[in-house]
């Protein structure tokens, strides 16, 4: 069964070997690391993350991420077979919407039937070492079995096609849809949430299963992950009555079905999508907490949209931005230093849609976070006012001076408006602030003529630009408890 099966994964590989590369995506990776108490960093296995971009015919696109685990086996299977049973002829401009569902279903399905086949002889060998155990060399024969057994992985991917975009998710890897309007204005959009074990659909569907969800949520992980659904992993998948949580289920509780959002029609859509493995925004999340990841994620590759030529060097420098990042709140000994001892695979794929990269290569933006400051405009079409966020970026560990890096001297207390530390204020087009809108060119820094603020009886204006988010998120990175009074920082 073994070697008829090796021919069979090699003719996937051949198959697919034609299909050309999409040219409109990049994509940026990192190997897992472990700091040790110097901040020095090792490897503690090797990459189990893989990623596919294709483009297939009638204007068909395919991308891929997968976060494996305990091995890159299926990661790395299920990259080449969901390209083989989705871009071989089985999709054409004449689907609907409920046909593409299908078809996206039924391909998760035999990818992860067709992975198990590969392993049957081995899963029965085990069995059989397992009724011997105690023989002599049977130990490390049950050990290389396990190895060649083991493993997992979460797949986000996504369809392109007739301009539409599907989304099928398994697991917690994020997919994010960032569109921008014309008058400079960002909408993100997160696409599905993760199949974990503190999604409350999740915890009822094992419910009616007959699973403890109380006891699912409290544990937090099941077989030391903390998906519900995945490829792959024969544990949870076959043997789930020998696990403590899932003993009690009536039927397979840890399943490779997506969850599939689409056909969202992408006609006059300016932005980008991402689509991110969960080591790549726990890092994130690890450093910074979860309630701007994505924006900042978003600010991040706008950022580097606007100075990098090519989709591979933004993803790059976006994931080599958050790995810094990541490191520099270990090193700091502040308060989320605990959460930052180590990190994942980290792997982040671009596709851009009608957004254009910069005309000429810049200077890339150096390490430090991006923090958001809100920038209200007006136009003269209307007399609306909005506000458009842009990124004030602080350095982490060192200062750009005349293009070289130098020892950073800035103090670690709260930067004043008198004190700013060395940084650049850059228009990323993140997430706008404002509820309202407003036509016309948009741009922003109009003079504004006879409706400037007049000062007050103690000489000073309003504030025009609106730090409070920025002194806010400075303050929780810092430790700091400033308070800000008309978003002027610190009084």
């Amino acid at each position: 069964m073994a070697a008829q099966r090796r021919p069979q994964i090699q003719s996937h590989q051949s198959w697919t070997d034609d299909l050309p590369l999409c040219q409109m995506c990049g994509v940026g990776t990192a190997p897992n690391c472990v700091y040790s108490p110097d901040g020095k960093g090792t490897h503690s296995h090797q990459n189990e993350d893989a990623h596919l971009g294709f483009r297939g015919e009638d204007g068909c696109f395919l991308y891929g991420v997968f976060n494996g685990y305990d091995g890159s086996r299926v990661a790395s299977f299920a990259s080449q077979f969901l390209t083989a049973e989705l871009l071989l002829g089985q999709l054409n401009s004449s689907h609907t919407d409920s046909d593409v569902r299908r078809i996206l279903t039924q391909a998760f399905d035999v990818v992860e039937k067709s992975y198990f086949e590969t392993i049957d002889d081995a899963l029965a060998e085990k069995a059989a070492t397992l009724s011997n155990y105690l023989l002599p060399h049977n130990e490390e024969r049950m050990k290389e079995l396990e190895r060649e057994v083991s493993g997992g992985a979460m797949a986000a991917v996504a369809l392109i096609l007739n301009n539409k975009l599907y989304i099928a998710n398994v697991g917690t890897n994020r997919v994010l849809l960032c569109k921008s309007s014309s008058d400079g204005q960002n909408q993100v959009l997160q696409i599905g949430r993760p199949h974990s074990t503190d999604n409350e659909e999740e915890l009822q569907r094992l419910a009616s299963l007959g699973v403890d969800s109380a006891r699912v949520r409290q544990a937090g992980q099941i077989a030391g992950q903390s998906s519900t659904r995945r490829l792959g992993d024969y544990r949870v998948k076959f043997n789930y009555n020998e696990i403590d949580l899932l003993s009690s289920a009536k039927s397979k509780p840890i399943i490779a079905e997506p969850e599939i959002h689409g056909g969202q029609s992408l006609d006059n859509v300016t932005g980008f999508l991402l689509l991110m493995s969960e080591g790549l925004i726990n890092a994130l999340e690890s450093a910074h907490g979860p309630e701007q990841a994505n924006q900042e994620i978003v600010a991040m590759v706008a950022a580097e949209l606007a100075q990098q030529t090519s989709l591979e060097a933004v993803a790059q420098s976006v994931v080599e931005r958050v790995k810094r990042l990541h490191h520099d709140v270990f090193v700091s000994g502040r308060q989320r230093a605990t959460y930052c001892t180590r990190h994942e695979d980290m792997t982040l794929l671009i596709r851009t849609l009608n957004y254009p990269l910069a005309d000429a290569a810049l200077t890339p933006t150096q390490g430090g976070r991006i923090y958001p400051v809100s920038v209200p405009y007006s136009n003269s079409q209307s007399t609306s006012k909005t506000s458009v966020t842009l990124s004030l970026v602080m350095p982490s560990q060192s200062t750009l001076t005349n293009g070289t890096n130098t020892a950073s001297t800035l103090e670690e207390g709260t930067p004043t408006l008198g004190q700013s530390p060395t940084a650049t204020l850059q228009s990323t087009n993140t997430q706008t602030q404002s509820s309202s809108s407003s036509s016309g060119d948009g741009r922003l820094f109009r003079q504004r003529g006879s409706q400037a603020a007049q000062p007050d009886e103690t000489g000073r204006v309003p504030p025009y630009v609106d730090f409070s988010q920025f002194y806010r998120l400075w303050g929780s990175d810092h430790g700091e408890g400033q308070s800000t009074q008309g978003g002027l920082g610190p009084q």
